[in-house]
């Protein structure tokens, strides 16, 4: 009897390892095909996609593209990681106070207004971007970086102050009662005692801006444009490889360079992402 109850787990589980292991193979296909042509030349790569042989393995295509003339690929990490640091400053900045009033109030307005920003997230970035270069062109802030950090911030705050509210209202009250009985008003609170607790959502918002902004490609395409000179690494490497362009040897190369600090990025931070998420779940 204990054997005929255990067999349907172990077929669930079998069953379930092996829907995540197609799973992961066909994310991985992707990735794998990318890192080994970078390394081919453009016959090994058109005959034999998925192979890599000692004889065709070479570091001439790589090289090749660090130092094109047409991607410098040196100068587009700065500037991605000049934005990157400049959004993630500005969307904590804005979203910790906001979240900290929502979180702590009891009135239907508090509420309505986390509904308000919410709502941001069921609008596609790429629907905005048209009315958003109407507004900045009026303000004198398109093609610039400002108006770009800008926009990056607005699109990054939906998600984090529900995220913030979420994790603060884990956080018991008491630190704040605490605090006002030593003299502290709200905002000195609030920056000294509640905000050092946020570190794991805090941590978990930095990665997830941080890898939107650097996989972004619409958004500074449209509001950089190729007439300001500033390239981001997707408009970067959508500049050197051309819109027609064949030439295997330039795109794979160029692309690993492209999304290897974001891989890298997320490996090393992946768990901050689920322990920020988790951290909020329960009441403190």
């Amino acid at each position: 009897m204990k054997q005929t109850r255990n067999r349907p787990a172990l077929i669930a589980r079998i069953l379930r390892w092996v829907v995540l292991g197609v799973v992961a193979i066909t994310m991985l296909i992707p990735m794998y095909t990318m890192v080994i042509n970078a390394f081919k030349p453009q016959a090994d790569i058109i005959e034999n996609p998925l192979l890599i042989t000692p004889q065709s393995f070479t570091f001439d295509y790589l090289w090749a593209a660090i130092t094109s003339s047409k991607f410098n690929v040196i100068a587009a990490y700065g500037i991605t990681l000049l934005f990157v640091v400049l959004v993630n400053v500005c969307c904590i900045a804005l979203a910790a106070p906001v979240a900290y009033v929502i979180a702590r109030g009891r009135s239907k307005w508090h509420l309505g207004l986390l509904l308000l920003f919410v709502s941001g997230l069921f609008i596609p970035g790429q629907v905005t971007l048209i009315p958003v270069v109407f507004v900045l062109r009026v303000l004198g802030l398109i093609n610039t970086i400002p108006g770009f950090i800008l926009f990056e911030t607005a699109a990054t705050l939906p998600v984090t102050i529900f995220l913030f509210t979420a994790y603060l209202r884990s956080v018991p009250r008491d630190i704040d009662e605490a605090a006002a009985l030593d003299g502290a008003g709200p905002i000195r609170a609030f920056w000294s005692c509640i905000f050092p607790i946020m570190r794991p959502v805090v941590a978990t918002i930095v990665v997830l801006n941080s890898i939107g902004v650097w996989n972004d490609f619409v958004s500074p395409q449209i509001i950089l444009g190729p007439s300001s000179g500033i390239y981001t690494v997707t408009t970067g490497v959508y500049a050197a490889v051309g819109q027609f362009s064949t030439d295997y040897t330039q795109v794979f190369p160029t692309l690993l360079l492209a999304v290897l600090p974001a891989m890298a990025f997320f490996i090393i931070m992946q768990r901050h992402i689920i322990g920020g998420l988790v951290a909020g779940a329960t009441k403190g």
